[in-house]
């Protein structure tokens, strides 16, 4: 007879939360779209990238200090380096300056690889498991991401630099959370995203001098939403996300951030009057429901483990190390 393997009660409020860490992580980053429109009219790529994680660095900075989280052990700066040169650094200049050259659909297909680049660096590096729910639902979301960005495409046309600037941006966002999952082993969740982001400012500062001077020049809406960008989509989802991840699979949780095509269509009708046509509604539903299936258990796995499956990790056991 099969053990039970079923979740103990702290197991499944670990998983609750891990998962209301991603939720809250995926609506703030699709948030994002809203103000990267407002301030990227009046900011260059690199000096808003700056401008958005100085904000985050400051605002994680005084929380770091409130909570008296100290440095990172030395075990830790390896992956905390990484992440913080290819993601919150690389990633941010190089699809703030991509999107200005390619037209949405095109963007949304060559940025939307991130996932599967995650996931296929996660099975090699840190052995992640790619069951076939995992698989499927990220093909089907993939496939609602492509949708969204065609449909929402203006008349705009595509550049050789732009494909690659996005394409670069993928690699680099799949290769920084790959690299930070093992920091998450011995640093806090906060600490990684603190030291990342300080990480990732320290490498654009040779944009700081764009940044005073477009400052000068800026509308108020524009900088707020660049500091908005720094203190939510930042400082906050970047938190909550190290949180996640700590908690989970890197493959799963590049999977679940495919949920924010659809929520950008939502945002968009909301605060920019932008209605959806049939088309982008289909694609934000396959979004959805690609994430859903990904993230879901074969029943089998539910009650238990089958023989010779590879069984993912539980949340209590992902966040042992975890401080």
């Amino acid at each position: 007879m099969m053990p039970n393997t079923s979740p103990s009660p702290s197991g499944r409020r670990a998983e609750l939360l891990a998962a209301g860490a991603a939720a809250v992580t995926v609506v703030l980053w699709a948030s994002a779209f809203v103000s990267i429109r407002s301030a990227g009219d009046a900011y260059s790529p690199g000096a808003l990238a700056l401008g958005r994680l100085l904000a985050g660095a400051l605002t994680l900075g005084v929380i770091c200090l409130l909570r008296r989280e100290g440095v990172p052990p030395r075990s830790a700066w390896r992956g905390i380096a990484l992440s913080g040169l290819l993601w919150f650094g690389f990633y941010m200049v190089a699809l703030n300056w991509g999107e200005q050259q390619v037209d949405a659909g095109t963007a949304a297909l060559v940025v939307n690889t991130g996932p599967i680049l995650i996931a296929l660096l996660g099975a090699r590096l840190l052995g992640d498991p790619m069951p076939p729910r995992l698989l499927a639902g990220m093909a089907v979301s993939f496939a609602g991401a492509v949708t969204v960005g065609l449909s929402m495409s203006g008349e705009g046309g595509s550049s050789v630099l732009g494909v690659v600037l996005c394409l670069l941006a993928a690699v680099a966002y799949a290769g920084g959370v790959v690299a930070q999952k093992p920091a998450l082993g011995s640093a806090s969740p906060l600490q990684v995203t603190t030291f990342g982001c300080l990480v990732g400012a320290v490498l654009c500062l040779p944009f700081a001098g764009q940044l005073v001077q477009e400052a000068g020049d800026a509308p108020a809406s524009a900088t707020l939403n660049m500091l908005y960008l720094g203190v939510f989509p930042t400082a906050l989802a970047f938190t909550t996300w190290a949180y996640a991840l700590s908690r989970t699979t890197a493959s799963r949780m590049g999977a679940t951030t495919y949920a924010a095509p659809a929520l950008v269509v939502l945002m968009s009708w909301l605060f920019l009057g932008e209605v959806p046509g049939l088309l982008t509604l289909v694609g934000g539903v396959l979004c959805l429901a690609g994430v859903a299936v990904s993230r879901s258990r074969s029943r089998a796995a539910a009650r238990g483990t089958a023989p010779g499956a590879v069984p993912e990790p539980r949340p209590e056991q992902a966040g042992d190390s975890v401080r």
